[in-house]
């Protein structure tokens, strides 16, 4: 059976130097904290708990003296204004192009206008993008844009996992509602690049595979991208929950993850594959 690996399948180097952070500050000092999950991707996770790196649910958990350290996602304001009041061991880890969309915001806001974030609701990214001003609309699919109300000025920005087909979709509605309308495309450049490898590689093979927490918004899109174009898609959060049947009469095997997939779960898929 031929398996063929997406070129940029897995960890972006957002994710990636988040990750790496917290091991190094975890080895260094016996123990960090992280206000929630630093990606989402329960192995990631579970390894960094067992290196010495926490997960708390507010900053009072924290011990004192002890580091915290503010995830890839990004924080809301009110949590950054609150660990600086305490005078606490702070370690940015959000990535760098999130910081910049959180930049555009704010320049959007500043030429008066109404900000609307692509994205979707409650994701950790759309809540600290949506905190940098005030009264965010958060609009994440085309039913939404159509209930939307008109608005004479809006600047737009989206989440920077977001699918370009979504986005697109959703920025026509916009277009008939907004009568000064700026939009700035913040999806991010990893997250293009990894869709447009999914889709070339669903339509020259048999099966594809994306591997991926089912809590992860970036993994459940590439699924959904892959199933329009290949209907023998399949998403797993590691080798394990692969089926035999999927490849039963399969020559060739696509495989690609999320952003929050580190390299060994997708060196594991494989090799599972390959002993099929």
């Amino acid at each position: 059976m031929k398996i063929i690996i997406a070129k940029n399948a897995g960890y972006c180097f957002g994710v990636r130097d988040a990750v790496n952070m917290a091991h190094d500050v975890a080895k260094k000092e016996g123990e960090v904290y992280m206000l929630g999950d630093i990606v989402h991707n329960e192995r990631v996770v579970e390894d960094l708990d067992n290196s010495g790196a926490k997960v708390v649910d507010s900053l009072d958990e924290v011990p004192k003296d002890a580091t915290v350290l503010f995830r890839a996602h990004g924080t809301k304001n009110d949590i950054w204004d609150e660990a600086r009041e305490k005078k606490m061991n702070i370690i940015d880890a959000t990535c760098p192009l999130v910081h910049k969309i959180h930049e555009d915001v704010k320049n959007l806001y500043a030429e008066g206008r109404k900000i609307i974030v692509i994205g979707d609701h409650g994701h950790d990214e759309v809540v600290a993008i949506a905190d940098q001003v005030p009264k965010t609309i958060v609009i994440s699919s085309v039913e939404e844009a159509i209930a939307q109300k008109r608005i004479r000025k809006a600047g737009i920005v989206s989440q920077s996992t977001q699918s370009i087909e979504n986005v697109q979709d959703i920025i026509k509605i916009l277009m008939t509602k907004v009568f000064d309308l700026r939009f700035v495309n913040t999806i991010c450049f990893p997250t293009k690049r990894n869709q447009n490898q999914i889709k070339d590689l669903a339509k020259i093979v048999d099966t594809m595979i994306i591997i991926g927490s089912f809590t992860s918004a970036n993994s459940k899109r590439l699924t959904s991208l892959s199933k329009l174009i290949n209907k023998n898609t399949y998403q797993v959060t590691c080798a394990d929950e692969l089926q035999d049947d999927w490849f039963s009469k399969s020559e060739s095997v696509g495989i690609s993850a999320g952003a929050s997939t580190p390299d060994y779960l997708i060196e594991e898929v494989s090799n599972r594959i390959s002993s099929l």
